[in-house]
């Protein structure tokens, strides 16, 4: 594993599944030695599938880097878990609400035992809100916040075909930790952090929410088209689809002019975003003869030559193969694969191997005083 900003580090991960799990594995990623801690049996995630020669697609992806520690916290365990604690530098957990204090590390006692930890802990729910106690899974998460009311066809709501509020969590919590780290070293103390997933996806909901308080304006769901941006949209050419993106009403301008109908920018009920949005039905029947005449080749030439932004659809087939993707090669217990390499990081990173279950449980044990 490559040494990194955050070698020396210490992150002590009560997680499971994707979002706190995603925040850990950034960090390992950056140096950070990260000791999943887990019960027997292992945690969620190592079950959800076999896919990746034998071992689940989604514990491989997010748990590379880390060690594995099998301990009963319940029993015999705890005063280990609590001298990892002592030395560590971060603690990110994700457990169902009230179980830390239920391994005796309420606020209080984190604050006066382990002043320089950086305690952050992922909930479903703000604890200060009604809904603090509820159980909470990325779809539950993303239609609670109405992600799915803006997502899909205009006849059906769908959630995102990724696990999107689990990931914006992760990534919301790495960030509040790296935040936290250089506040610490300014003041020499830790601090206790809250990671709402519902927060995370109400702030993805804020121009929606905008539109619906400010502007008395519906935001709808269209498919593979923008809601509020026009034309933004997939096209159907004589072979296949183009998606177009206009962002101003200059790249419109050359838009039309490309297409060899300037007059279109010069009508009133285009000459807008918020008018072109608005026609959005009227503006089709003029684009949608023009792209069903061009190949797609011929489409990208003209978007080319005008600068406009395009892109294909991609299949989940076709993503392994596309010209952008960078990969890394990654260690499982079974084999070693190769998964897109994360943005942030250069052609020379090595990440560290997935764990076997409990792979490093007793030299752990030896290492904090807990051998048994």
């Amino acid at each position: 594993m490559s040494e990194g900003a955050l070698s020396g580090l210490l992150v002590v991960a009560l997680e499971q599944a994707v979002a706190a799990p995603l925040c850990t594995v950034r960090l390992a990623d950056a140096g950070a030695r990260v000791i999943k801690v887990e019960r027997e049996g292992g945690e969620t995630a190592r079950a959800y599938d076999s896919a990746v020669h034998g071992q689940s697609a989604y514990f491989v992806w997010l748990n590379r880097g880390k060690e594995s520690a099998v301990l009963d916290l319940k029993g015999p365990d705890l005063a280990l878990f609590h001298a990892m604690l002592e030395r560590a530098d971060v603690l990110v957990q994700n457990l169902i609400p009230g179980a830390l204090p239920r391994l005796g590390l309420t606020p209080e006692v984190i604050a006066a035992r382990f002043p320089r930890l950086i305690a952050l802990s992922i909930n479903g729910y703000g604890q200060d809100t009604p809904y603090a106690p509820m159980r909470a899974y990325d779809m539950l998460v993303q239609a609670e916040s109405g992600i799915c009311s803006v997502t899909g066809t205009p006849d059906t709501p769908c959630k995102i075909g990724v696990s999107a509020a689990d990931i914006a969590t992760g990534m919301n919590a790495h960030a509040a930790v790296l935040e936290a780290l250089i506040e610490r070293a300014k003041t020499g103390r830790g601090k206790q952090i809250e990671i709402a997933m519902f927060d995370g996806m109400a702030d993805w909901m804020a121009v929606p929410l905008l539109h619906h308080e400010y502007g008395q304006r519906e935001t709808r769901r269209h498919g593979l088209s923008h809601a509020a941006i026009y034309p933004y949209r997939p096209f159907a050419c004589a072979d296949g689809t183009l998606i177009v993106a206009i962002q101003s009403n200059a790249e419109w301008q050359r838009f039309c002019s490309t297409l060899s109908r300037p007059d279109l920018a010069l009508r009133e009920d285009f000459a807008t975003n918020e008018r072109r949005v608005a026609n959005r039905r009227a503006l089709d029947s003029e684009l949608d003869p023009l792209f069903a005449a061009l190949t797609i080749a011929g489409a990208i030439a003209r978007m080319e030559a005008a600068a406009i932004a395009w892109g294909r659809q991609t299949e989940v087939r076709d993503l392994g193969h596309h010209p952008a993707v960078r990969r890394v090669e990654v260690q499982t217990p079974t084999a070693t694969i190769s998964v897109p390499r994360p943005a942030g990081r250069d052609a020379g990173f090595r990440p560290g191997p997935v764990p076997a279950l409990g792979a490093q449980t007793e030299a752990i044990r030896r290492e904090f005083g807990g051998a048994r």
